[in-house]
């Protein structure tokens, strides 16, 4: 899957938890979504992404939910 539809879709999951006026809350559901939904290796391709470009727009919730999962990982 290309870096653009993962970014995309991240970011929509991201913009659907924002709602949450609990960040903890947010970022978990982010994280659970991600890690429920996608397959181990569109979240390793979203991290690699993300870390070679760490000034790209993705959504704050899904930073935070990334970070959980590099250390989950």
């Amino acid at each position: 899957m290309s870096a653009e539809s993962l970014i995309k879709m991240a970011n929509q999951i991201g913009q659907y938890f924002a709602s949450e006026p609990d960040n903890a809350v947010a970022v978990r559901g982010v994280y659970q979504h991600i890690k429920s939904f996608w397959t181990p290796v569109m979240c390793r391709d979203l991290a690699a992404w993300q870390t070679k470009h760490p000034d790209a727009v993705l959504h704050p919730l899904v930073l935070a939910a990334l970070t959980e999962l590099k250390e989950t990982a």
